[in-house]
C-alpha cells in the first residue's frame, strides 16, 4: 500500500526485478523546504513485512537465539554465521501468528503468549520492510523439537541458550551483530533492570 503526501507527487515506477522479491526503481517529485519541486529518483527493495521474537527465561535469565548462514553478510566480509533472535517474513499472516510458528520452526520451543514492544523500518533508505518486534517468555517443558528451521526452504539452523549476560557481552565483543537481535536484546535488558529498580 502506497502513501501519499502534499510532498510528494508525480510518482513513476519501473520494475527491474521480480525474481527473488521485487526491486523497483521510482522517480518522483519532491517539495523541498525552501517551497522548490526537485525531481528525484530512488530504488527499492520490496520483501514484505516481517516479524522477531526473542524468547527469554524469568527464572534462568536466558535467552533462546539461532545461528544460520547469511548469504548476504558473507560476501561483505563476515563469516557468514549471524547470531539471531526467531524472524520470518509475514506471508500474508498476522504479526503474531507467523512469529509464534517461526519461533517453533527455527527453535523447537511452542510459545502461547507473545507481546508486541514495537515496530521499526531497518533499513528505510532502501528496503520497504517493516518488523515487528516481540518478547516471549518460555519454559524447559515448552520445547516440543530440536529446531533448526525447514530444510526445503535453505534453512540449518543452530539453537542457542544462552544467559542474557553472554549475549549483552556478545554485543559489545561483536559476536552478535544482527540489528534486529541486538534491539531485542537491549529492550530486554532496560526492562529487566527497570523492573528491579521498582522492586
Amino acid at each position: 500500500m502506497q502513501s501519499t503526501s502534499p510532498r510528494v507527487r508525480h510518482i513513476h515506477e519501473q520494475l527491474l526485478s521480480n525474481n527473488w522479491y521485487t526491486l523497483k526503481k521510482y522517480t518522483f517529485e519532491f517539495l523541498r523546504a525552501d517551497g522548490s519541486w526537485q525531481v528525484q529518483s530512488r530504488e527499492s527493495y520490496d520483501r514484505g513485512n516481517g516479524a522477531v521474537v526473542l524468547l527469554f527465561n524469568r527464572a534462568k535469565s536466558s535467552v533462546v537465539l539461532t545461528r544460520q548462514f547469511r548469504f548476504p553478510v558473507f560476501i561483505n566480509g563476515h563469516n557468514g554465521f549471524l547470531i539471531e533472535a526467531a524472524a520470518g517474513l509475514l506471508d500474508n499472516a498476522s504479526p503474531e501468528e507467523r512469529i509464534i510458528a517461526e519461533a517453533q520452526e527455527e527453535t523447537g520451543f511452542r510459545i502461547q503468549r507473545i507481546e508486541k514492544v514495537f515496530e521499526a523500518f531497518m533499513s528505510p533508505g532502501s528496503v520497504t520492510e517493516k518488523l515487528y518486534f516481540f518478547l516471549a517468555e518460555y519454559q524447559d517443558k515448552d520445547r516440543s523439537s530440536s529446531g533448526g528451521g525447514l530444510a526445503e526452504e535453505g534453512e540449518d539452523i543452530e539453537v542457542l541458550e544462552w544467559p542474557l549476560a553472554r549475549a549483552l557481552r556478545a554485543i559489545e565483543s561483536g559476536e552478535i551483530m544482527d540489528a534486529k537481535t541486538i534491539m531485542l536484546l537491549q529492550h530486554l535488558a532496560l526492562r529487566l533492570n527497570t523492573e528491579m529498580k521498582s522492586c
